[in-house]
């Protein structure tokens, strides 16, 4: 099946992409700038094997002493890599394949890692992005914010996180605003990031009605939909298709948060990011490439990712070495947000410990056959894009939210 606004390539093995294309795009890359919530350990720590165990042994006593449980709501973590290292392996990458590279590093709720990068970058090729939450109903969605003008980049970001955190700004009327004064911008891109991905953990029913909802009020400012480097092919394909019925190009994010680059990234005979988005924004068609990488199975590539993410590093600088010092949590002392190393001056509890080593074993590629053995059909990258079937829901009563002229 041809699609109508995407060219989509699946690579199963290198190979130079210079005869397809002059540039690489990867986008949706985070960095150490980026806070990442800890509200999910609890749903994701049930999940694992053994780590299920040992975690739900700690909770309990947790309970016994503390009179309730641990809260993660203010909780969270940063990626280990700087914002130097993950532009470089982006670029490195790209240019294996033959490319001129662009990427477009897009933290949560923030441009520090971007302003640091264009420093020695040109915005031309790093531009300045982030990973926008936005709050919606009984919900959020996380949107790719791509290539804010330099001299306005600070000022539009506070603006943007203000509806965010402001309780009080949340609304249709207000969210409208804030995509019309992006969209007022001719070079900004706007992408709705892993949109079937249940990120807030309301259930895949009331999430669906999420979605829907969001589209029909707020789809018309929205330039694309994406393609996401750590979300399974069958998602990704559910994706290809709500594209394919609603008319909206795609774009790839990897998502990466640990040490390996992204897994998909963007064709483009662009030479800046700028021309990019124009080909998305006024043209509507791209070109996308999933990576070897990506057909790997996506539980052994997320468990490589914790256990990067997990692990030590004694040639960063002093308070980002260990993997505590990069997990901040409030005790409910008073003292607020803290690193985790305040008050494990001896080192992490035991029982962590083992999961951490747990997490690690179980990340290794040497482990992947297992997980191969596993995965289920309907998760694995087909072989020939040519010969796969995409079923195209009908998507008729989302469709009156899209006609306006705010997404071109």
């Amino acid at each position: 099946m041809n699609l109508k606004r995407t060219r989509l390539h699946i690579l199963h093995e290198p190979k130079n992409l210079g005869g397809e294309a002059k540039t690489g795009v990867s986008l949706h890359c985070h960095t150490e700038y980026s806070r990442e919530m800890l509200d999910f350990v609890p749903h994701y720590a049930d999940k694992l094997p053994i780590i299920s165990y040992l975690w739900n042994k700690e909770r309990r006593e947790y309970i016994e002493r503390e009179g309730k449980a641990p809260d993660f709501s203010t909780a969270y973590w940063s990626p280990p890599l700087t914002a130097q290292t993950v532009y470089n392996l982006e670029k490195e990458q790209i240019n294996q394949y033959g490319l001129e590279a662009i990427a477009s590093i897009s933290d949560h709720d923030s441009i520090a890692a971007n302003l640091q990068i264009c420093e020695t970058v040109a915005v031309e090729k790093a531009p300045i992005s982030l990973e926008w939450t936005v709050p919606y109903s009984y919900g959020f969605f996380h949107v790719g914010v791509h290539n804010l003008p330099k001299d306005r980049a600070v000022e539009l970001t506070k603006t943007l996180l203000d509806y965010t955190f402001n309780e009080e700004r949340h609304g249709t009327e207000n969210l409208n605003e804030m995509f019309s004064m992006l969209n007022a911008i001719p070079e900004v891109l706007i992408v709705l990031n892993h949109p079937n991905w249940d990120i807030e953990m309301v259930g895949r029913e009331k999430h669906a009605a999420l979605l829907k909802n969001f589209l029909k009020e707020h789809g018309s400012w929205i330039h694309a939909l994406e393609i996401n480097g750590f979300r399974s092919w069958s998602e990704n394909k559910a994706v290809i298709e709500m594209a394919e019925a609603l008319n909206f190009p795609l774009v790839t994010g990897g998502d990466r948060h640990g040490c390996q680059p992204n897994t998909v990234i963007n064709l483009t005979n662009a030479r800046t990011f700028d021309e990019f988005a124009e080909e998305i924004r006024v043209d509507k068609r791209s070109e996308v490439v999933l990576m070897p990488e990506y057909k790997q199975p996506l539980h052994s590539r997320q468990l490589q990712s914790f256990a990067e993410i997990l692990k030590d590093y004694p040639e960063f600088p002093e308070g980002r070495r260990i993997w505590f010092e990069r997990v901040h949590y409030d005790i409910g002392d008073g003292l607020g947000l803290r690193p985790l190393s305040v008050h494990w001056i001896f080192g992490s509890p035991t029982w962590l410990s083992w999961a951490i080593w747990t997490l690690g074993i179980m990340g290794s590629p040497k482990m992947r056959p297992a997980f191969n053995l596993t995965r289920k059909k309907h998760d694995r990258v087909p072989k020939d894009v040519s010969k796969t079937k995409f079923n195209v829901p009908d998507l008729e009563e989302i469709m009156p939210g899209l006609t306006s002229d705010a997404i071109s």
